[in-house]
């Protein structure tokens, strides 16, 4: 049995198992970040994400980013490595909109994203950068839910949940994302604060201070959900847990801010 500390050292050796250790260490940052999941019908498209905050004392984490008017990502894993990759798409964006005078489609620059994070793959002196993304945007083909990844590869998905404790999300979405197509926006806002729901530790809740969510469409662009708004859709999962509760005899989770 061979030991890791031999491969690991750099992300252009290969163990004898045929594997690139940093790659793995990389994806592995993002399945401990924070939950981010998003959906998408035949207009529409919705991020949502759990904002962690450090301490009491300090703000909570933003996880969604705008990267132009018709484009949002959802991150998890790095932050830092986010940022760096989020100020390279939203110069990609504002060029091609100097040079075609039109928004960049969606899946352009998510390959480009994937070639950037695969070419860290290939230098010793580099390493994977440690974050997830799920692209959301509406170009001229409709609306695109990706996914990135350190290694490289991207996704095209009707629905998509990664980060920590995202399998109960998932798990939710893959129940439901039949109807996602046909289902207006209030609908789908509704399945992703429920989905995001799933992903709660037992001592833990939504509040309109740690969920955001974002929906995009082509006429209106990049809309965040405001806190009233968002209120509406928590009081609906308290209710349904309510409901429930009384039907097992439990008592109901508080969702309140």
């Amino acid at each position: 049995m061979y030991q890791n500390q031999q491969y690991d050292m750099d992300c252009i050796t290969w163990s004898p198992g045929g594997r690139i250790l940093q790659v793995e260490y990389a994806m592995e940052a993002v399945k401990q970040g924070t939950p981010v999941l998003g959906l998408r019908s035949d207009t529409h498209v919705v991020l949502a994400s759990y904002k962690k905050a450090q301490s009491e004392l300090a703000h909570h984490q933003q996880k969604i980013m705008k990267v132009d008017e018709h484009m949002c990502i959802g991150i998890s894993g790095l932050t830092a490595d986010a940022r760096v990759l989020a100020e390279y798409m939203r110069n990609e964006c504002l060029n091609h909109r100097f040079v075609y005078d039109n928004p960049m489609m969606v899946g352009r620059l998510v390959l480009q994203v994937a070639d950037m994070s695969q070419q860290k793959t290939q230098q010793a002196s580099k390493r994977p950068y440690g974050v997830g993304m799920l692209v959301a945007g509406v170009d001229d083909k409709g609306p695109h839910l990706f996914e990135t990844c350190p290694s490289g590869n991207y996704y095209e998905y009707y629905a998509m949940a990664i980060g920590g404790r995202c399998t109960s999300a998932k798990t939710y979405l893959e129940k439901h994302f039949e109807s996602f197509k046909s289902t207006d926006p209030e609908g789908l806002i509704q399945h992703a604060v429920e989905a995001l729901n799933k992903t709660m530790a037992s001592d833990q809740s939504l509040t309109t201070k740690n969920t955001s969510v974002v929906i995009i469409n082509k006429e209106k662009g990049t809309q965040e959900v405001s806190a009233d708004e968002l209120q509406k859709y928590l009081d609906k999962i308290e209710k349904k847990e309510a409901e429930a509760a009384d039907a097992s005899g439990a008592t109901p989770m508080d969702t309140s801010g």
